[in-house]
């Protein structure tokens, strides 16, 4: 079995997908274990020295003045964990809670947590034997750590809460049991350490971006096509006008538009057919450029956040110091998730702009709504309908998260990001996107059966050849949602990148 090592450092985004699609294995590394038992070991000798520290032998959020005896403080971490597991809502998808479970494992394989070893190795057990704790999506501040989703995972490590085993949903002692593991009861911090993080916001970014960095790609493939069935003027493409505003992304495209349209008689130049295309068409790059700018950005902060210790109090063993402070805190992932959600809103509507350029007659040459017999048929009227629905719903789920707070604990907690809001929401955009897409990938292929008068370009007609592979042409009327989920299987499963890159090499 495939698997990944965590040392707490190295993690990647193309390691979170592995785990959490692919159910590759997990382990931590040699030196991550020195880590861990070094920091632990710092928690035991204050614990004996009966120390006052915040969140061991104290109380939390506004009762950390409250002082813990030393008999009580393993009772603490229990009352933690069911007091805070206050999750509402549907349980999130499985792999998201892979992802959490193995980000939450890596941070605290850093060894500033204060765990002990045997528990993190319960937690990759369950990890690898796919018992997979149920936890509700709504619920989080985003703040204190993803308090309440964390403490429902933490919930099944002891025993208690419901976890999915085998197909069925089970309560946590009989999903630990099925599955041959022993329930871990928790000792001074372990609680605090397990739950005090944001891995639930941090998992969902992650899978969403390896997925918007494929999507960018989709799309470009997307719009060549429909940029060759309306008769686009490759001229606007030029790298002479990427040279003198050079925005990376921007290049990228117009590199990737160049190659997708290679040997195409479909393509025009300046003044062949019409002067200047519409914005939608001329301005693909510098469109789809700044997306994946963007993009690009918030991987990076995400680079950063599923490698790093985000829990409170931190423990720095080599200096024998133990400091509360504010890692926990979501704004980096909230403003990022916000950013993700407005630039992959903006692949959906040039999208349905595009669309609606193949089906308005007005604006093409081509047959009304791509159907041969308008009127007794409707052809693809309603399809762009869809699309403008989704785009509607994305520019209400694209409003910040991050611009609001709501005081917790007593005003303790007094600004908090709603980070794990904005990831959910930028997941739920992506997905709409990823629909409007395969909307104009069903639109684009029609139009190109109008096209006679020359080939395709390359890549363009790998993308045609693919979408023809499962769906035939629109002669009259059918079911359409059919067709347009089978196009959304190709693009949630990214086979239309994969197919096309297997022909022209890898896109930008």
């Amino acid at each position: 079995m495939e698997r990944v090592i965590i040392d707490g450092n190295s993690l990647t985004v193309e390691d979170v997908v592995n785990v959490a699609r692919n159910n590759y294995s997990v382990e931590i590394s040699n030196e991550a274990k020195e880590r861990i038992n070094k920091s632990r070991a710092l928690i035991d000798d204050m614990v004996k020295a009966e120390k006052v520290q915040y969140g061991i032998t104290t109380g939390f959020g506004k009762f950390s003045d409250v002082v813990i005896s030393k008999k009580e403080t393993r009772t603490l971490q229990r009352n933690l964990i069911i007091s805070h597991a206050c999750g509402v809502g549907d349980p999130l998808d499985i792999e998201i809670v892979r992802t959490i479970m193995l980000l939450r494992i890596n941070a605290l394989s850093k060894g500033y947590s204060g765990i002990r070893l045997s528990t993190i190795e319960t937690l990759i057990k369950m990890l690898n034997k796919k018992v997979h704790p149920v936890i509700p999506e709504k619920g989080s501040l985003g703040a204190s750590g993803d308090l309440a989703p964390l403490s429902h995972m933490v919930l099944v490590l002891m025993g208690e809460g419901e976890a999915f085993y085998e197909g069925e949903r089970l309560v946590g002692k009989e999903a630990l049991k099925r599955a041959g593991i022993e329930p871990v009861e928790l000792v001074e911090k372990e609680g605090l350490a397990l739950i005090n993080g944001t891995q639930v916001m941090t998992a969902i970014a992650a899978l969403a971006i390896y997925d918007s960095l494929n999507l960018s790609k989709t799309a470009d493939i997307v719009s060549a096509m429909t940029f060759e069935a309306l008769r686009g003027i490759i001229t606007a493409f030029d790298n002479k006008i990427g040279m003198v505003r050079p925005h990376k992304g921007s290049i990228n495209t117009m590199e990737n538009m160049a190659r997708l349209t290679r040997y195409s008689e479909l393509i025009t130049e300046q003044g062949e057919l019409k002067v200047q295309d519409a914005y939608t068409l001329r301005c693909i790059p510098q469109i789809h450029g700044a997306g994946k700018d963007s993009i690009e950005y918030i991987k990076g902060v995400i680079d950063i956040e599923i490698n790093s210790a985000t829990d409170n109090p931190l423990i720095f063993p080599d200096d024998g110091e133990i400091i509360s402070g504010g890692n926990f805190h979501g704004q980096p992932l909230a403003l990022v998730m916000d950013f993700l959600g407005i630039a992959l809103s903006e692949f959906a509507n040039v999208s349905e702009r595009r669309l609606e350029r193949l089906v308005n007659y007005q604006l093409n040459d081509l047959p009304p709504f791509l159907t041969e017999q308008g009127g007794l048929n409707s052809g693809f009227m309603i399809a762009q309908y869809s699309a403008a629905s989704l785009v509607s719903e994305n520019k209400v789920l694209a409003h910040p998260a991050s611009v609001d707070s709501i005081p917790s604990s007593a005003n303790q907690e007094d600004h908090v990001s709603m980070g794990t809001i904005a990831a959910r929401k930028a997941r739920e955009i992506l997905k709409n996107v990823q629909r409007v897409l395969a909307i104009e990938l069903l639109a684009a292929a029609q139009a190109l059966e109008y096209r006679k008068e020359g080939k395709r370009g390359e890549g363009v007609d790998e993308a045609y050849k693919l979408v023809r592979s499962i769906v035939p042409p629109l002669k009259e009327d059918r079911i359409m949602y059919i067709d347009i989920n089978k196009c959304v299987e190709l693009i949630i499963t990214n086979r239309v990148v994969e197919v096309v890159e297997d022909k022209i090499g890898v896109l930008k």
